[in-house]
């Protein structure tokens, strides 16, 4: 394609929205009017359930439940006054404690102020509020914050290393919607125990994020803990970050949250337009649909060329694949849907594996986030007349054409800064976009099943194994694993017999493995005495 084509092509394909300043480039992505025509009909459907959704539909049918996170940037728009008046008791609620915690009105028994914040959840909870942390955070918070979001020990010490001498003045968030997910739970007891060890009561230093009336909420209000945040039946996880569970931490390290709000309201006005070429969303839909044959064919890399935007990829991970990741279609029939996300930042990426982008395999699309502000104030010259930021600009444009003289595809979104505005706006787009991909494809974005199945064995996992010590203990000598399994009732189960018992032994706790590790089959069982 000639110069002069390419740049008509870029005009002809360019979206541009004056009240956040965002433009939208998917000029590069093989899109046609062609595709537009034909996907017109869809679009239309698509558009009328998104408007069905927002009016308060049920979305989730096998959870009876309601999809309603537009509403937390507009309470107004909620289906009943009683909604709307939880919506903004929410936000009044979190910027009063906020303020309380901030003046030292709500303080450590033992004097000053709080200065940490140690926030235990798991997907939802923990990937938007992190990225918003990263994205937003000053350089000197008032509270600074530290993540658990795992179930994984030395994890789990290393982030309460980083408290040790302040402890005593940290403020512990538990975020779950049930109280029952085991890996926030766990999390929350090492927490308590480390309090315990340090003679400080756990409940002086406790805020809970739940939905009204659930064990975490009991939990909380039968212990005097300081503060209990509504999480509401109608936000998924993925969807969470503008409530109370994203908004509490946010304000907690005096990150505007209301520009948060704004800049997502502002948005969700924009991705209402029910015209594929003027609505963001809409055109970053259809150009997965394109790209991926509506079948998801090409992975997602997202490329934000500014360092605190690096967690966005690993924020879309979930809110595109738990959304779009589905076996079935809303009619029941097999179609194994989903888009893979995967990204670091630019142009570290460039130095890694944007490599393969060029010459490898031809199976992604690139989303390049581009931020026209280089940074607050005068830049310094690296060399005469460029700065460090006119290097990130070029490698960036540089990196686009060379993925376009290679016919791999690319679109670009274009920021005027980080601020929380534009961050909120990049929130709302996407979870815009992937409700409309959703729709275009016949998918329920709004449940997730495979994570269900996956928590459920885990349980039954975790069941063998207390069956496992009990045999174990009960029997006097040394037991090879077609033994034990009959003993247990678990004949067919071996192989995850042995990884359980290994993981024991590896653990100093009670079982004794004797023989070659080579040979599991062979290998004898028993407890220590």
């Amino acid at each position: 394609m000639d110069t002069l084509a390419l740049w008509q092509q870029y005009q002809d394909w360019l979206y541009y929205n004056p009240d956040l300043e965002i433009y939208l480039d998917i000029s590069r992505t093989g899109v046609t009017t062609q595709d537009l025509a034909q996907l017109q009909p869809k679009f239309s459907q698509a558009f009328a359930d998104m408007n069905a959704l927002e009016a308060g539909a049920i979305a989730n049918p096998d959870e009876g439940r309601m999809v309603g996170h537009y509403w937390l940037r507009d309470a107004n728009l909620a289906p009943s006054p009683e909604l709307t008046k939880e919506i903004t008791d929410s936000i009044q609620q979190i910027q009063t404690f906020v303020a309380q915690i901030h003046s030292g009105q709500i303080a450590p028994p033992q004097g000053g102020k709080f200065t940490d914040v140690i926030s235990i959840g798991i997907g939802g909870s923990a990937l938007g509020p992190q990225f918003v942390s990263q994205a937003l955070a000053p350089d000197h918070p008032p509270l600074t914050i530290h993540f658990i979001d795992n179930t994984d020990p030395a994890g789990i010490d290393r982030t309460l290393s980083h408290v040790e001498n302040r402890l005593v003045s940290s403020l512990v968030l538990v975020i779950s919607k049930s109280g029952g997910t085991p890996e926030t739970r766990n999390g929350m007891v090492e927490v308590q125990e480390a309090f315990r060890k340090r003679g400080l009561v756990f409940a002086d230093h406790a805020v809970a994020i739940t939905m009204a009336g659930s064990l975490l909420s009991q939990q909380a209000e039968s212990n005097g803990w300081l503060a209990i945040f509504p999480m509401f039946d109608w936000v998924g996880g993925r969807t969470s970050e503008l409530s109370p569970v994203g908004l509490l931490p946010a304000a907690l390290q005096g990150i505007p949250i209301l520009e948060l709000l704004a800049g997502a309201k502002i948005m969700d006005v924009a991705t209402r337009v029910a015209e594929i070429k003027t609505n963001p969303a809409a055109l970053l839909a259809l150009s997965w649909y394109v790209i991926g044959q509506g079948r998801g064919e090409k992975d997602m890399v997202v490329l934000p060329y500014k360092d605190s935007l690096q967690l966005f990829s690993r924020y879309l991970q979930q809110l595109v694949m738990e959304s779009l990741g589905k076996e079935k279609d809303l009619a029941g029939n097999t179609v194994n849907q989903g888009i893979a996300v995967y990204g670091n930042k630019g142009t570290t990426d460039q130095h890694a594996y944007v490599q393969q982008l060029r010459d490898g395999l031809n199976n992604f699309f690139v989303t390049f986030i581009e931020v026209l502000a280089d940074r607050p104030g005068d830049s310094v010259d690296v060399e005469p007349g460029i700065t460090s930021g006119d290097y990130l600009c070029g490698l960036l444009l540089g990196t686009r054409q060379a993925l376009f003289e290679k016919g791999r595809p690319s679109l670009t979104i274009t920021v005027p800064d980080a601020s929380a505005k534009t961050v909120g706006a990049l929130i709302a787009l996407y979870e815009r976009a992937v409700g409309l991909y959703g729709f275009l494809i016949n998918v329920n974005a709004y449940h997730q099943p495979g994570v269900e199945a996956g928590k459920k064995a885990a349980a039954v996992n975790l069941a063998l194994q207390k069956q496992l010590v009990k045999t174990l203990q009960q029997e006097a000598r040394p037991l090879k694993l077609t033994e034990l399994a009959l003993i247990a009732g678990a004949e067919a189960q071996a192989e995850t017999i042995y990884l359980l018992l290994r993981h024991l032994a590896a653990n100093q706790r009670g079982v004794k493995i004797q023989g070659p590790p080579t040979k599991p089959g062979e290998l004898l069982y028993s407890w220590q005495r």
